[in-house]
């Protein structure tokens, strides 16, 4: 048997997880939130990274920035910062086990977290509530279904 890519899976997913941002939570939840576009980000910049890249990160976050009322230009930021990270380190990443793997986005999102708590300090809006900080171990723990998941997606088998 042979694996074929779905060419479908990479849009699709991408957008479920720009829609994901959108559902609403109740009140202490809201600052739990995963943060599932850089999620599924940074498994395609892994896994496909001639598809995946700055530029789709960049223009992902402007999209992501229009859809979610952010100011424009946070999430385009954040993601390039993802995107730039997982890029510089992909050929060692790809090779760790999922649960390393794991580790190392815990890390990559609560940098993300970093650096969304400087841009609202910047910019005078509120800080993040507490609670927010505890949302990069939440995707540290969906990392290894998330990337079985889309690794089943991405490859069916043929024949």
């Amino acid at each position: 048997m042979s694996r074929q890519r779905n060419a479908w899976a990479l849009p699709i997913t991408l957008l479920i997880a720009l829609l994901l941002g959108l559902v609403s939570l109740p009140g202490p939840l809201q600052a739990l939130r995963p943060y599932w576009l850089g999620l599924v980000l940074a498994y395609w910049l892994l896994e496909t990274p001639e598809q995946v890249g700055l530029g789709v990160a960049f223009g992902l976050g402007l999209l992501a920035d229009l859809v979610f009322g952010t100011l424009l230009g946070e999430q385009a930021l954040r993601l390039v910062v993802l995107a730039f990270i997982l890029d510089r380190f992909r050929a060692r990443l790809r090779f760790f086990p999922v649960s390393q793997q794991a580790l190392t986005i815990g890390v990559l999102l609560l940098n993300d977290r970093v650096i969304s708590a400087a841009l609202r300090l910047i910019s005078g809006a509120p800080p993040l509530p507490p609670l927010a900080w505890l949302a990069p171990l939440l995707g540290l723990l969906l990392w290894p279904p998330l990337h079985l998941l889309l690794d089943t997606l991405r490859l069916r088998r043929k024949g």
